[in-house]
């Protein structure tokens, strides 16, 4: 099959690659464009290490044609950090030790920023709910929860700094 030209922005930049019509965005992003913060895991969108954000929502990348991220924006792990350093998301993840083998925090922080974007402050409960489309097998998800409470806080008192400022 011929390959399809596709052009998105990822993580702030333009991209154009070529892909195959039924190629995923998962492999896109490790193989054709070597950002292999997002992982692969069950490749059946049941864990979530593969979480991305695309036009503003999170997608398990497992599921999702790279054909279909033509036009969009996507944004990965890689993306969350900027000049000025981490995000208020992976400073929590570090903080509060919210991974243990780590192979599903990258998923695990992307669905976090989008959540907290939809909830900015949210009750443990829906947190839990928010985040629960993403599997951990190690942590038993109480420092993940303690994670996003810390990362909602921390981004509420940036907000706060920003407006007085």
């Amino acid at each position: 099959m011929a390959k399809q030209h596709i052009s998105f922005n990822l993580n702030g930049k333009q991209v154009d690659t070529l892909v195959e019509p039924r190629e995923l965005l998962v492999h896109t992003l490790r193989e054709n464009l070597n950002l292999t913060g997002t992982h692969i895991g069950c490749e059946s969108s049941h864990c979530g290490v593969c979480t991305v954000d695309m036009n503003g929502q999170s997608v398990k990348s497992c599921t999702v044609l790279a054909v279909q991220a033509d036009k969009t924006e996507v944004k990965t792990v890689e993306g969350l950090a900027d000049a000025d350093g981490l995000h208020e998301v992976q400073k929590a993840f570090v903080e509060e030790h919210g991974l243990q083998c780590g192979f599903c925090t990258t998923g695990m922080m992307m669905r976090a920023y989008r959540f907290l974007q939809e909830n900015p402050n949210p009750t443990e409960e829906e947190i839990r709910w928010g985040m629960s489309g993403n599997l951990c097998r190690c942590t038993g998800y109480q420092n993940i929860i303690k994670a996003v409470q810390t990362a909602a806080k921390n981004l509420q008192n940036a907000n706060k700094s920003v407006e007085t400022a």
